[in-house]
């Protein structure tokens, strides 16, 4: 007799997370969704986290667990996708919570909107909105992005999605392969990835996730979540779309001339994108040459054919650039892109 093929797989990668682990699998384990499989991978831990995972697959045959040498949470990840059995994988982390209906709620989307490759949930902060204002403003910025044309045209600026809040087929793990590895935000580049190749991804409105915020969270510690290894990582899938999508005779205008603007947008020319030019609103850089490239007014907007490509720091000022956008009638992906 052959085993039971589970609908879904959840896949967990953990590394020394005792503390935190059991809260976790319980989320899942109380799911309403009942058809799955739990595989949950030891990244070489030195606490208890292995005798926990132990202790759970004694108790509930759902649960799959295994141990492989400290490689990081993109090896450890592809690990358990080696391993996943059902044609849907749910994602999870060892320092989160998963509300009762998240598996069941993602599982009825799936299935009934068979274009979507990726849903993922909106999330309910975990942190201290007060000592960690930054984290938590783009925690709300995520939730604003559920549909597939939002989190398309929006993608990027960060990260569209809570990892652990993410459903999707098998499939493309097959086709698109799974988690790069080194210096990247493995979770991003392969949302990137997937969708640079049309993959269309949606977000459940409901809150399914408590996506907590740690001091030892990777996104806050992890060198490859690294400001610059964000813009390395996705300055080949931008310039990739800017290929695709700004006609041939459209001028490429970067708006933002300071510094760390320059920096990132400068990652484009390595992949063909010529830059004709900065915009930026501070009349002491209006008219210098920076990079053999003139910093010229928003006025260059309505009197050029061009494209611009906005570097700005923080989501107020790309809101205030939209508002000024929107009232000149340029529209997000026909005349401009946010890309931080």
């Amino acid at each position: 007799m052959q085993p039971h093929t589970p609908s879904v797989s959840v896949v967990m990668p953990v590394y020394n997370g005792a503390n935190t682990l059991s809260t976790a699998v319980d989320s899942i384990l109380a799911q309403t969704f009942t058809d799955f499989e739990f595989i949950i991978v030891d990244d070489g831990s030195t606490d208890s986290t292995l005798e926990i995972i132990q202790e759970y697959i004694a108790h509930d045959e759902r649960v799959r667990g295994f141990t492989i040498p400290h490689s990081g949470v993109a090896t450890a990840a592809n690990a358990g996708l080696s391993k996943v059995r059902a044609r849907l994988i749910a994602r999870m982390d060892a320092d989160d919570y998963s509300l009762p209906e998240r598996l069941a709620q993602q599982v009825a989307y799936l299935h009934g909107h068979p274009e979507i490759g990726l849903v993922g949930t909106r999330v309910t902060f975990g942190g201290d909105r007060n000592t960690a204002g930054g984290y938590a403003r783009y925690v709300d910025w995520t939730n604003t992005l559920l549909t597939p044309d939002d989190i398309s045209i929006r993608r990027f600026q960060e990260a569209p999605f809570a990892h652990p809040s993410t459903m999707y087929r098998t499939e493309l793990i097959e086709r698109f392969g799974g988690y790069r590895t080194g210096n990247l935000p493995e979770d991003y580049e392969l949302w990137l990835r997937w969708m640079s190749l049309g993959v269309k991804a949606a977000k459940l409105p409901q809150e399914l996730v408590v996506w907590n915020d740690p001091p030892n969270r990777l996104s806050r510690i992890g060198e490859q979540c690294s400001v610059d290894n964000f813009y390395k990582m996705k300055s080949p899938y931008l310039a990739d779309w800017l290929h695709n999508n700004v006609a041939p005779d459209k001028k490429i205008y970067i708006i933002g001339a300071g510094k760390s603007s320059r920096q990132r947008a400068l990652l484009l020319e390595q992949y063909g994108v010529v830059i004709s030019g900065w915009i930026d609103v501070d009349p002491k850089k209006i008219g210098n040459l920076v990079h053999g490239k003139r910093v010229t007014g928003r006025e260059t907007l309505e009197q050029e054919n061009c494209f611009a490509v906005a570097y700005l720091a923080g989501h107020d000022a790309n809101e205030q650039l939209e508002e000024f956008m929107q009232a000149k009638g340029f529209t997000l992906g026909t005349d401009y892109i946010l890309a931080s």
